[in-house]
This record gives structure tokens, C-alpha cells and sequence, in this order.
């Protein structure tokens, strides 16, 4: 079952997508279109007198128009910034200018948001266009990865998220050496270099436990978990049933270890060899890990779309596609994941036949948005009225929870990577009635 968050993680991924869009494919007269970025715990007085000294600078360009242009957009920009006092935890974004529509006529356009995790941007632009790099970053940077630096000397927490990296917490250990001093019984002093390795595993483990499992959902807040460690200390840890206390791969010990805690070891995407502890070593392990990291995402992709096939190719029953089959069987309660495809060029459409009042439903592609008999009555050709449309990903992203289902778009590439075997069955592409 996938987790609430993650949903709602996901739909927030697919609105900026989707804003992402319409922003690029906007443009205007002249230099009147704004995009303001302001960071987390920046300060909302800073940018208002920047604002307004950008105000008075733009009193003095020459073209007419364009400079009444600008004015206007810093002007709503002034005007949407005294919403707020302050700038919300994840940072302020904000689009504002006259644009261009396809008729030719201009109609001016404000758009503020706090986005769905910080973003690490500071942006003041005044252009022709509006410009999306940083929430292009603020896409690919969404997945948190957890780190655990370990060796002889100690062990460091920490997680990336895009370019952000995080020390949680570290701390140093004194382990004996292999030679005690002289007159100690070796046997004694092997016992007991044994024991403080071992509780050197333990309390790396019991410490993973407490910074990446999520106590209130009871399930790990990473999306994939990296060992990393000089020697062999990081394999002690994700193997430690199997600790040789004399063994110096702590790494994999602790990878392979009963008290690991199993719902991280299913986390665990790599274990690296690094020559440094630390935050050096940390650097190290980033680096070496950066195509894994890079992979998480599509590899989620692929297993979701992959047990699907697995559904129908075993004929479980338990499946319907096509968008009339899913929604009969959303409205029965019977869906658990509803799989979109993150750019389906479907709308919603609310009509109410004229003649009698009746209202219907009809969802309907580029194509059949065309075909004006799609909006009459088949039997009496009466004219079916348009109350509402939109977008059926938006429906469901605003309708989901009334089914009691979780909602996962999926990019269509994940096809491209995916064998024929596969993608065998035919019947998938074929709408049902």
C-alpha cells in the first residue's frame, strides 16, 4: 500500500509539473513578466524595497507601453507580497506579469505558491518570459537519501535532497586495537575488544532506527539508505548475525545485521568502500552513489507498473483499465492504487441537456473535444450545455481519498525502458465503454 504522504507528495509533483508547463509556454510585450523567488527565512521587507526601488527605475523607461507594462507587474507583485508577513518554511515563489494568449489578446496573470519542500533559490526577474530552472531543480532534488558514514573511529548520519546535504548527527568511538598492553590475558582482552565492537554496531543500528524511521507513520523517511565506511566497518553493520568481531568491515556487518532494522536493510541501495570517515567520507559516498541515487525513482516506477502486468498477465481479476472500467470500479470502492499517466489529455466535462435539464458526465480526448455531435443528445440532437471542464488528472487529484485509494502518476519513459514481454498484453491501450 503506498503511503498517504507519497501521494500527497506525488499530486504536489504533478501540479508544478503541470504550472511548470503553462509558465514556459507564456510570454508577453516586453519586459513585463516577473519571476520572484524568495528562500526560506528570507525576509518579505528586503524584497518589498527591492520592489520598490525596481519601481522607480522602471518610471524611466522611454517606451510607454513597456514601461507601464513593468509597472504593473512589480505593482501586483507589491500587492501580493502584503498577503503575507512572512515568508513561509518552504520559501515563496511567485509569477506575475501581462502575457500574451493564443487569440493575441493580453490578460495579466498572478501566481504564488510555497512549495511543497524548500527551495534553495533566490530569484529576481524582470523579462519577456517566466523563468522555471529553479523549480525544474526543485523536481529533480524531491527524493531524500540517508547516509551512514562508519569506521573505526566513529559514524556520522546524514541525508541528501538534491544538492542539500544534512549532517543529522555523529559521534566518535574508542575501540581497543588488536594488542593489549603487556601482563592482560588475551583471551580477556579479545573478549573484550569483541564486546566493544559490538556495541559499536548496536548503537550505530539503534541510531539509524531513531533518525530515518518516521515514528508517527512507523516507516522509513528516506527514500533509500547508502553504507558507507573505510576497511570493513559498514558491512559489519548490515550483516552483524553474521559479526566477526575481528573483522574491521563494520559497513557491511551492519548492512547485514539482526539488529539492523529490517525496514531500513529493504532501504539499503548501496555500500561503498570510502578512505575517509566523516564528512569527507560523506562527500565520497555522495559521489560514488550519484548514478544509484539518480535511478530511485524510475526504478519505483517500473516495479509499480511491473506488478500491474504481473495482475493481468496471472488474470487475478484484480485490474481494470480504461478510463470508464476504472471509474465504475472507483465508484464500487474497489480500487487500492490508481496508477495515471502523468500527461493523459483527457477533461471532465459537466453538460446539462438544455431540453430537460439532465446532467451528464463525459470525458473526452483532443480528438472528441473537436466533434461538436459529443456535445448534443444522440437521441434528440438537443444541445448539451458545457457547466464545468476540467482536466480529469486534476478530478482525480482533488477526488481521490472519496474512493479510498491512493494515487501514483506515472511518466510514460518507464514504457521505453520495459521488455516486450513486459508490455505484452495489447488489450491495455484499448479503452473500454
Amino acid at each position: 500500500m503506498v503511503d498517504a504522504q507519497d501521494t500527497d507528495k506525488n499530486i504536489e509533483i504533478w501540479k508544478i509539473k503541470k504550472l511548470i508547463k503553462a509558465l514556459e509556454a507564456a510570454r508577453g510585450n516586453g519586459t513585463s513578466m516577473i519571476s520572484l523567488i524568495m528562500p526560506p527565512r528570507d525576509q518579505v521587507s528586503r524584497v518589498t524595497k527591492m520592489l520598490g526601488d525596481e519601481f522607480g527605475t522602471a518610471s524611466n523607461i522611454k517606451s510607454r507601453v513597456n514601461r507601464q507594462s513593468v509597472l504593473g507587474a512589480i505593482t501586483s507583485a507589491q500587492q501580493r507580497l502584503k498577503l503575507y508577513n512572512k515568508v513561509p518554511p518552504n520559501g515563496l515563489v511567485l509569477y506575475t506579469g501581462t502575457i500574451v494568449t493564443e487569440d493575441g489578446k493580453e490578460k495579466k496573470v498572478t501566481i504564488d505558491f510555497e512549495p511543497f519542500r524548500p527551495i534553495n533559490a533566490s530569484l529576481y526577474l524582470c523579462d519577456n518570459k517566466f523563468h522555471t530552472e529553479a523549480l525544474n531543480e526543485l523536481l529533480e532534488s524531491d527524493d531524500k537519501f540517508g547516509f551512514i558514514i562508519m569506521d573505526g573511529n566513529g559514524t556520522l548520519f546524514g541525508t541528501l535532497s538534491g544538492n542539500t546535504r544534512e549532517v543529522l548527527h555523529k559521534f566518535s568511538v574508542d575501540l581497543p586495537k588488536k594488542h593489549g598492553r603487556g601482563g592482560q590475558s588475551a583471551l580477556r582482552f579479545a573478549r573484550l575488544r569483541m564486546e566493544k565492537r559490538h556495541n559499536y554496531v548496536r548503537k550505530t543500528a539503534e541510531l539509524a532506527t531513531q533518525f530515518y524511521i518516521n515514528p508517527s507513520t512507523s516507516q522509513p523517511n528516506v527514500s533509500g539508505l547508502i553504507l558507507a565506511g573505510s576497511a570493513d566497518f559498514k558491512t559489519e553493520l548490515s550483516q552483524s548475525d553474521m559479526f566477526d568481531p575481528r573483522s574491521a568491515d563494520f559497513k557491511t556487518v551492519l548492512s547485514q545485521s539482526d539488529m539492523f532494522d529490517p525496514r531500513l536493510q529493504a532501504k539499503i541501495l548501496n555500500v561503498v568502500d570510502v578512505s575517509y570517515g566523516g564528512e569527507d567520507g560523506f562527500n565520497q559516498a555522495i559521489g560514488l552513489s550519484a548514478e544509484i541515487l539518480g535511478d530511485v525513482k524510475f526504478t519505483q516506477e517500473k516495479h509499480l507498473i511491473g506488478k500491474y502486468f504481473e495482475e493481468i498477465n496471472q488474470d487475478t481479476k484484480k485490474y481494470v483499465y480504461g478510463v470508464y472500467a476504472t471509474l465504475k470500479a472507483l465508484e464500487m470502492g474497489a480500487v487500492d492504487i490508481l496508477i495515471v499517466w502523468e500527461n493523459l489529455d483527457i477533461n471532465r466535462y459537466t453538460l446539462r441537456n438544455i431540453a430537460t435539464g439532465e446532467v451528464i458526465i463525459k470525458h473526452l480526448n483532443q480528438e472528441e473535444e473537436v466533434d461538436q455531435n459529443n456535445f448534443r443528445d444522440s437521441t434528440t440532437n438537443a444541445e448539451l450545455e458545457v457547466q464545468e471542464k476540467m482536466s480529469l488528472l486534476e478530478w482525480f487529484a482533488n477526488e481521490y481519498r472519496t474512493f479510498g485509494c491512493t494515487l501514483e502518476f506515472l511518466d510514460i519513459r518507464v514504457f521505453d525502458e520495459m521488455s516486450d514481454d513486459e508490455l505484452s498484453d495489447d488489450e491495455l491501450y484499448e479503452d473500454s465503454e
